[in-house]
Order: structure tokens, then C-alpha cells, then sequence
């Protein structure tokens, strides 16, 4: 479901107490507590988090709580550097999970904020992909484990764009049409890094001169474009009052399961791919919650039946294969490798941080 990502940030707190019975999710929690002994200066029967928006799900946490006794107070935000920001000033001492995207991971190791993930108290490491088992973004799950993770891209209107976008370019070539019309994402990284590639560079761009001349193409283009904006225009384009939207491809297959007629495109000049990860922060008053929460996580059919809750790409191979086919083989979550080999990952851009704000911010004044 990311960067300077989902910048727009909302708070809002939710207590979620034990209301569903064993019998009806139909999960297992078996041993997801095994040597998991509590530690910490925390309540052990209290779990805070910190995640995206769009992954609380009721019914997990319900069952998370039957099953162990512990009861989950979940906080969720929209950006990256939100939840960072309140990190670095203090306010994170109550949370032991967080759910940073990859490239944070990197930042907040960093700033020495992340604990080491011990290993030896994980059961069902085993059942993720290889790829995500040793991942570039943290070498060997030394700080994280995968949750989720995706693409970025084009969600239309088939009915009434009869000539589907291919690529980045064609939100220019149809200015006109689109005019007020379509969204760009909230995110400096993500609409500086499309622009970008379209452009021929990297979406990691370390070059002043190509990160103007993608600013310079999207002054063109702000006109036409009816907001940035992350999570408000899902229920816009609904009910029709946009064509197109930039988006996340978790997202974009939630709104097509909504009303097929909304197509996803990865744009044919590659985008980003990123992965959302579980994290357990050095001040975590409950590391014996956090490691029983994590897995719960792992087991195969707990990761197939969020993925298909929750419109999300698991990482985890063992619950992939317990996945539906037509879910399988939905490209908009489970793109070929061709196309992955396009996308890129965003990395930490270091001092050229500033470079990115300024022009961003001189876009959107």
C-alpha cells in the first residue's frame, strides 16, 4: 500500500475488544506465543500499534484477542514521515509494532530506533517468499518482516477513457480530457519519482538538473489536476466524479472489486514497487505481544485470507498458495516479473531530501 508516502496524515484511535468467537474466524493461533516470555515495562495484556489506515481489520484483531487475552489499542496514519516525525519527538514510547515502509526501515535503523528481530522466537519465517526472506531494503529480516507490498499506478475509468493510459505521459497528452479530472498521489517521492521515469531517470534520481526538469513537467501539468491527494479520491471516483487517479495497487484492486469497470495499469516505463513491513521499535513496552502478533501473521492461512480481505499482495509463498486462482493471477496484485523489472524502490535520498521538499514544495504553493 511508500516514501514521503500517503502524506495526508488522520489519527484516530480505536480500541478493539474481543467480540468474536473461536469458531468464527475460524483461525488458529497455536503456539504464536511459544517462547515469547513477556518483557517490557508495559501492561502484557495490552498490544499498541502503528499501521496504515487501510490494515486494521476487525476481524484479526478480534481474533488476536480471543486467542491470547491481549487486547489491541491500534493508532494508524497516512505517511511515513508522520509516523516518523512522532517517533523522533517522542510519541511512539507506547507502540510495539510499527508498520514502516521499506525505504523508512532504512531511516529509522539509522536513527536507531529499531530492535533486532530475534529469530529464534519467529515460527513461520520459513513461509515467505525467498525474495522477501533477504530483502535489499534489510538484509536477512534484521529489523523487519514483510507484510505486504506492491506497485504504484493508473486506475481509470474504461467505460469513459475508451483508450486506456500506457504509460506516465499520457496524463499529459490528455490534459484536456482529464482536466480536473484526475488526482496525483500526495507524495513528493512518488509523483517526482513517476515524472521522472517517464523522463528516462531514475525514480531515485540523485541529479538537481533531472529532479527540476521533472519539476518544470509537472508545473505543466498542475492545472489540469484536481488534487493530490492519497485515500479521498477512492470514494470521488466511485461515484464518477473523476476519470483517473495515481494510486497504490492495494487500493486500485480494492475499488475494481468494487465496480470492475475501474482498470490498474503499472505504466509501461516502470514505476515504484514497495514493500510495507512489521517493525518492533526499541521502546516497545510489550516485545512478548509484538513477536505472538507477528506470528499470528506468518501462518499461511492467516496471510491468505488477509490477502483476500484486505485486497493486498502477501508476501508470505505458503499463503499465497492457498489463495484462490483468479486472485493469483490478478496482475493488478501479483505483476509479472517483466513488468517488476521496470519498477524500483525507493531509497533514502540523504541530504538531497531538501533538494525533493523544495521543489515539491514550490509545486504545490
Amino acid at each position: 500500500m511508500m516514501n514521503m508516502t500517503r502524506r495526508r496524515a488522520f489519527i484516530k484511535k480505536m480500541a478493539i475488544l474481543s467480540s468474536l468467537s473461536l469458531s468464527s474466524c475460524g483461525w488458529r493461533l497455536a503456539n504464536v506465543s511459544a517462547n515469547n516470555n513477556y518483557t517490557g515495562s508495559g501492561k502484557s495484556d495490552q498490544l499498541y500499534i502503528y499501521t496504515w489506515s487501510q490494515y486494521t481489520d476487525q476481524q484479526l484483531l478480534s481474533t488476536f484477542t480471543t486467542q491470547t487475552g491481549i487486547k489491541i489499542l491500534a493508532d494508524v496514519f497516512d505517511s511515513n514521515d508522520v509516523m516518523l516525525a512522532k517517533l523522533q519527538a517522542g510519541g511512539g514510547a507506547t507502540y510495539s509494532v510499527i508498520y514502516p515502509s521499506d525505504y523508512m526501515v532504512q531511516k529509522m535503523v539509522e536513527n536507531n530506533l529499531l530492535a533486532e528481530i530475534n529469530h529464534e522466537r519467529l515460527i513461520g519465517l520459513e513461509n515467505l517468499f525467498s525474495q522477501f526472506q533477504n530483502p535489499g531494503y534489510d538484509q536477512n529480516n534484521r529489523y523487519s518482516l514483510p507484510f505486504s507490498w506492491g506497485t504504484t499506478g493508473l486506475l481509470y475509468d474504461s467505460e469513459k477513457l475508451k483508450n486506456p493510459p500506457e504509460d506516465w505521459e499520457y496524463l499529459w497528452q490528455n490534459q484536456d480530457k482529464l482536466y480536473k479530472r484526475m488526482t496525483l498521489l500526495n507524495d513528493v517521492r512518488e509523483v517526482m519519482g513517476a515524472t521522472l521515469k517517464m523522463l528516462g531517470y531514475s525514480y531515485n534520481s540523485q541529479n538537481e538538473t533531472e529532479i527540476k526538469a521533472a519539476y518544470e513537467k509537472l508545473r505543466l501539468l498542475k492545472p489540469a489536476i484536481a488534487a493530490f491527494d492519497t485515500d479521498a479520491w477512492q470514494n470521488q471516483i466511485l461515484a464518477g466524479d473523476l476519470l483517473l487517479a495515481m494510486c497504490y495497487s492495494a487500493d486500485a484492486a480494492k475499488i475494481s472489486r468494487e465496480n470492475p469497470k475501474f482498470k490498474y495499469v503499472i505504466p509501461s516505463s516502470g514505476s515504484s514497487l514497495w514493500t510495507d513491513t512489521i517493525v518492533i521499535p526499541k521502546t516497545a513496552p510489550n516485545a512478548s505481544g509484538a513477536y505472538s502478533w507477528i506470528n499470528l501473521l506468518l501462518q499461511a492461512d492467516v496471510a491468505a485470507e488477509i490477502s483476500k480481505r484486505l485486497n493486498i499482495a502477501t508476501p508470505n509463498r505458503a499463503g499465497f498458495e492457498q489463495l484462490p486462482k483468479p486472485i493469483q493471477d490478478n496482475t493488478s496484485l501479483f505483476p509479472s516479473q517483466a513488468t517488476l523489472d521496470k519498477c524500483e524502490r525507493l531509497t533514502p535520498m540523504g541530504d538531497l531530501e531538501a533538494v525533493y521538499e523544495r521543489y515539491w514544495t514550490q509545486l504545490l504553493a
